[in-house]
């Protein structure tokens, strides 16, 4: 048990048995902690054997939001614990209360339910989903942040190329006095999507960032579909998403393909509903590590995800 500053005690990891041959976890445990950490005889963290005070933003971390080794730069989803403000957390996790209010349209003064899912965005500012025709420039400029610290928090190219769905994050950027009002989110027929792969299109994880769920076969190298027609926007590798591919459809939505073990497509090139893009893989960071950690992860920008 770890013990949460101002909060009910929290169960965070499963009772283990500790296999001779791995000193982790059992083959057939889920992964929950990092790799040093597992409970002993029911009553001990190995490595945090004594009740601590810990931070929202320790527990967030402990708790596999996110274990990469960048991950002090990446968003998080956070799960509210009892007795959460927006400004408790805000401290906890040393950024602006206005940067939580942004990132997931509440106010500041919203009672938090326990166990809602809160994006954390990795420093203050505010984050803009790119749309079609908007440039770097113009978008640092209406969030009064600086184009140079743009570019080199989001890892970007020297001259700040941005495609349609890039999720850019301004640094110290503020809400516009005049509210940018995004573009309609397109409404989508049920019919448009397909799995992305194949029956019976299980899912290993519901809705989580960003408007992604997991899809799972159940083994590494199974084909991944593109789940509408539409042109490779991008491919590449990323520390967390690992291989990807991005889908621009005719709507201008687009799709993400990640965790992939190969990819089958360039960008540029046209594909139709259906056909074979990559396969599926544990690229990138997942949980758990290795190849029992083979998944598509799959998200949609611009339209409701119809998976989750």
């Amino acid at each position: 048990m770890i013990f949460v500053r101002n909060h009910a005690p929290i169960d965070i990891f499963k009772t283990t048995t500790i296999n001779s041959e791995n000193s982790f976890l059992n083959q057939g445990e889920e992964k929950k902690g990092l790799p040093d950490q597992i409970t002993i005889n029911d009553s001990c963290l190995k490595a945090v054997c004594a009740p601590e005070s810990l931070s929202n933003k320790d527990l967030a971390i402990i708790t596999g939001q996110d274990l990469s080794p960048d991950a002090e730069n990446k968003i998080i989803d956070y799960a509210v614990q009892a007795g959460d403000t927006v400004s408790s957390i805000a401290t906890d996790f040393n950024i602006s209360a206005d940067t939580i209010v942004w990132a997931n349209n509440i106010s500041k003064s919203t009672v938090l339910k326990a166990g809602t899912t809160l994006i954390i965005l990795p420093v203050t500012g505010i984050m803009h989903v790119v749309e079609n025709n908007e440039t770097l420039s113009a978008i640092v400029k209406e969030y009064k942040g600086k184009l140079d610290e743009v570019i080199a928090f989001n890892e970007l190219t020297s001259d700040g190329k941005v495609f349609v769905g890039d999720l850019i994050i301004i640094p110290n950027g503020k809400k516009p006095t005049v509210q940018i009002i995004p573009s309609q989110t397109v409404v989508l027929p049920g019919s448009y999507f397909i799995c992305p792969i194949a029956s019976p299109c299980k899912k290993s994880q519901g809705l989580h960032w960003y408007n992604a769920v997991d899809f799972t076969t159940g083994q590494c190298n199974s084909a991944v579909f593109a789940a509408a027609a539409g042109v490779i926007q991008k491919t590449g590798t990323q520390a967390t998403a690992g291989r990807y591919i991005r889908i621009l459809h005719p709507n201008g939505v687009v799709t993400f393909y990640g965790h992939l073990s190969s990819i089958a497509v360039t960008a540029g090139q046209n594909v139709s509903q259906g056909q074979v893009i990559g396969y599926i893989g544990h690229t990138g960071y997942t949980i758990p590590a290795g190849v029992l950690g083979c998944h598509l992860h799959f998200d949609v920008r611009g339209a409701k995800n119809p998976f989750r």
